[in-house]
């Protein structure tokens, strides 16, 4: 039955989180699952524009490092909910209480190995890092373990991408730790005295530069 099939490729693998990124080997042998089959509330996207080869490139690089952390930590930690939905400069950000991953589409796009082989390992480090050792600092000792030694990716803080497709209508806040990219929306609210945002790295609330 398809409903078991989803269920079953789900189990295969093992508040919000901003984080600006800068984020290889399984080992384990399982059946491969492909997109088409995965259940909606594992792939969120609002773009159809994605090639389903790019989508399927960062699920397998999801699975696959979510497989070779839960062998090394001796964890059977979910596979979490991956969204193309990251707006602004950030590459990804990790959203803890929802338990997920969004991805820039549009940097996805141009970037396509960087995102596959950094930017999801990072993001999901961070996931990992929450779930293992609770709250601790977004990129210190124990991000940069669970980057190095157990995902065996280079732990950067940061990406260096071309940003010229994605800065357009964006403006520059800072909190006490990184650097946010907001809408012209948030930024307005901002301006009009409507909302505060806060970084939830940090809990500091976000200044224009």
């Amino acid at each position: 039955m398809a409903q078991a099939y989803r269920a079953y490729c789900t189990q295969l693998n093992a508040e919000r989180f901003v984080g600006r990124h800068p984020a290889k080997l399984s080992g384990v042998k399982r059946p491969s699952c492909s997109l088409h089959h995965l259940p909606l509330s594992s792939v969120v996207m609002k773009t159809s524009r994605l090639p389903i080869a790019v989508q399927q490139a960062v699920m397998r690089s999801l699975r696959e490092k979510l497989a070779q952390a839960n062998l090394k930590l001796e964890r059977h930690y979910p596979e979490p909910r991956l969204v193309y939905q990251q707006r602004g400069t950030a590459a990804g950000t990790a959203w803890l209480q929802t338990y997920e991953i969004r991805l820039n589409p549009v940097l996805l796009m141009e970037n396509v190995d960087a995102f596959v082989n950094e930017v999801v390992p990072h993001e999901l480090a961070h996931l990992l890092v929450w779930k293992h050792f609770g709250r601790v600092a977004p990129h210190g000792k124990e991000w940069k373990w669970m980057m190095e030694s157990v995902l065996g990716v280079p732990a950067r803080r940061t990406h260096q991408f071309e940003l010229q497709s994605v800065r357009r209508n964006t403006f520059t806040y800072r909190c006490k730790c990184q650097q946010h990219q907001l809408t012209v929306r948030r930024h307005n609210r901002i301006v009009r005295g409507e909302a505060t945002y806060r970084c939830v790295h940090c809990g500091e609330p976000l200044i224009a530069e």
